[in-house]
Formats: C-alpha cells, structure tokens, sequence
C-alpha cells in the first residue's frame, strides 16, 4: 500500500471540498481550485477528512494513488494557506521592481530590461534583492519561480544571477595569475 496513498487528509476550517465523478474542487479563504484525477481511483469525505483509495494493486493504480492523494493534499493548503518561493537576485546592478502587483520588471546586466507579467492567481512582491512569488497553486508557483531563475542563472565563478533564497551555488576557482 502507498505510504502516501493511505494518509488521510485534514480539512481545515473555512474550507469546502466537493467531489463529483473524478473532479474535486476545493473552496477556501483565499480561492478556489478544480482538479481532476484518473480513473479508478476514488476520493470520499469522511467526517473532517479525505481519503483516497484504489481498486488494486495494479502497477497505475499504485502509481496513481500517492499522487492524487499529494494533489489533493496540496490544493487544500494552497486554499487555506497558500504558497510562496522566495528568489534571491546577486549581482551588482541587478535589481527587481514591482509595477502594478502583476508585472515584474528585472534589470539582470543585459542591455535590456525584462518585464514579466504574472499568470492568473500568481501574485510578486519584491523587497531589496528578494522576490516574492505566491499563489494557492503550487505547481504554478513551482514553475514561475523556475521561469524567473532561467532568465539568468547562477554563474559559478561569481555567482550572480538569480537564485532560490539558500541554494548553495558551487564556485570554481577562476584562473591563476602567472606562476
């Protein structure tokens, strides 16, 4: 049995679940999200909680169930609490500005700016050399914040660029002057 799988999920107060066919939507304080799951696999409400559970042992059944477990699980925290990835921006020169809590504007050492809009739900927030990415999806927050670290990753020799607040970057050793 999935370790994962079998874990019931709380649902917090201020939250609503409703499960139709194979969609689950989850209402909370700060939003609403839909969801659809594979077949085969069911999800019930009991009393405060949800449990998921497969027909079989069969390998998609197994392969399913700890993740529409961890699906749901996530949509229900991203409803009642939300989620946030913070960026670090290291470089002399490099800042990041906020215009309109829906565009991002990023001056990274190129001979450009970069604007950035926001897709829908995601919201940015920029203090200093940190940015701010939040939403209640986390696969949309996950991905945004992979998206603004591509514009200029981490150099290994002097480690600018953008970065995950507390990633270690591995630095190398520049050339030696003559020996």
């Amino acid at each position: 049995m999935s370790r994962v799988g079998k874990k019931s999920i709380p649902i917090p107060n201020g939250v609503s679940v409703d499960i139709k066919d194979n969609v689950v939507t989850v209402k909370g304080p700060k939003g609403e999200l839909v969801q659809s799951f594979p077949e085969g696999i069911t999800a019930k409400v009991e009393q405060n909680e949800i449990q998921v559970e497969r027909p079989s042992d069969e390998k998609k059944y197994r392969a399913y169930h700890g993740l529409t477990r961890a699906l749901i699980n996530n949509m229900v925290v991203g409803v009642s609490e939300g989620y946030e990835i913070s960026l670090q921006i290291v470089g002399v020169g490099f800042q990041g500005e906020v215009k309109n809590n829906k565009r991002l504007l990023l001056s990274l050492g190129f001979s450009h700016q970069i604007l950035m809009d926001a897709p829908e739900g995601i919201t940015f927030n920029v203090a200093r050399d940190i940015i701010k990415v939040s939403g209640i999806d986390k696969q949309m927050v996950g991905e945004v914040a992979a998206q603004i670290r591509k514009l200029r990753k981490p150099e290994p020799y002097k480690g600018k660029g953008i970065r995950y607040v507390g990633e270690q970057i591995q630095r190398k050793t520049g050339k030696t002057a003559g020996k």
